[in-house]
């Protein structure tokens, strides 16, 4: 989306994805769902990336985990299936969803480079006075294995465990500005993914779609 849908300042609040917004980890995440899809007998291609990218673990695992009785995992029966986690054995989606978790968290400690732009927006914004607000569908744990390599103080830290529905439902923004105690149409949510970016204008919020790099403070002030 282009800046000039940013409203005008003063908005109440900028609302952060996390994973290929303001840190490079979403090839990281799509690495580790490869391999732990591949311990299952499947082979991830360009059609699963819907069901990968943007959201959450648990989503994620329901995903790969065909429902009992289903099809096995890849086929078309199996994927129209796997969004609904309750339809899977939850033993086990519980079980491959902490063994994503890990092989991710892995990746992760191996370091992560921040999205160019990324580190002079958080600092032009905190000298602003402008509350921030990361909004992730990474678990927790693996929200504070980023965090240090941002280098910022968000207000508010809306993770996974946070909200009782993930991206690409609007759960996670509305959590994150109601915490901010933010208008949510008064928001702007940056984000890349077109998971995220679906839960943030279902949320009500102005989006600001990432590509590659984040704006700077006078391109967004510029609207």
């Amino acid at each position: 989306m282009p800046l000039d849908s940013v409203p005008p300042l003063p908005f109440e609040a900028v609302l952060f994805d996390m994973d290929g917004t303001l840190v490079d980890t979403e090839g990281l995440w799509w690495e580790a769902t490869a391999e732990v899809a591949a311990s299952l007998g499947r082979a991830l291609g360009s059609a699963d990336v819907p069901y990968v990218l943007g959201r959450t673990v648990e989503d994620t695992a329901a995903y790969l985990v065909p429902a009992a009785g289903d099809a096995a995992p890849g086929t078309a029966a199996a994927r129209d299936a796997a969004p609904g986690p309750a339809t899977a054995d939850r033993e086990t989606v519980d079980a491959v969803a902490g063994r994503l978790t890990e092989a991710f968290a892995d990746r992760i400690r191996q370091g992560v480079c921040v999205v160019r732009g990324a580190t002079e927006l958080l600092r032009a914004l905190t000298a602003q006075a402008v509350p921030t607000a990361l909004v992730s569908a990474s678990p927790r744990s693996i929200v504070e294995l980023v965090l240090p390599s941002l280098d910022h103080r968000f207000a508010v830290v809306v993770a996974a465990e946070d909200s009782p529905r993930g991206k690409p439902h609007p759960d996670p923004y509305l959590e994150a500005a109601r915490l901010l105690e933010a208008d949510p149409r008064r928001c702007v949510a940056v984000e890349d993914s077109p998971t995220g970016i679906a839960a943030a204008t279902a949320a009500g919020c102005h989006v600001l779609v990432v590509r590659g790099e984040v704006p700077s403070w006078s391109a967004l002030r510029r609207g």
